[in-house]
């Protein structure tokens, strides 16, 4: 199954919520990829440009889109990035399928 990463921040009515009742969102995150047929790999806070990440996987990338569609729509996220994660076995597939494209340089 394919992996993604995700990059998240909540707003600062949702940090506010959190602060007077705080939760343990990985439950919650579980919950979400679990009803699609995925499995939640990590769920982590950090300082930066982003309040936490998480690692998940999913059947396809029709279901993922519907957990983050979910998630986004709910209102308690300033943001929510997903990225789709390549093995290294699908990164020397494709790049073994370079050639194939026959790419030119505009211009050119």
């Amino acid at each position: 199954m394919p992996l993604y990463l995700t990059r998240f921040s909540y707003t600062p009515e949702t940090w506010q919520r959190l602060a007077q009742h705080p939760e343990d969102r990985r439950t919650a995150a579980r919950t979400y990829i679990e009803s699609v047929g995925g499995q939640l790999h990590g769920f982590w806070y950090a300082f930066g440009s982003h309040d936490g990440y998480t690692l998940w996987e999913a059947p396809d990338n029709v279901s993922m889109a519907a957990v983050a569609l979910a998630i986004g729509s709910g209102g308690a996220m300033s943001s929510f990035e997903t990225t789709v994660l390549l093995s290294v076995e699908e990164t020397l597939e494709a790049l073994g399928k370079v050639a194939q494209v026959k790419y030119r340089q505009p211009g050119t």
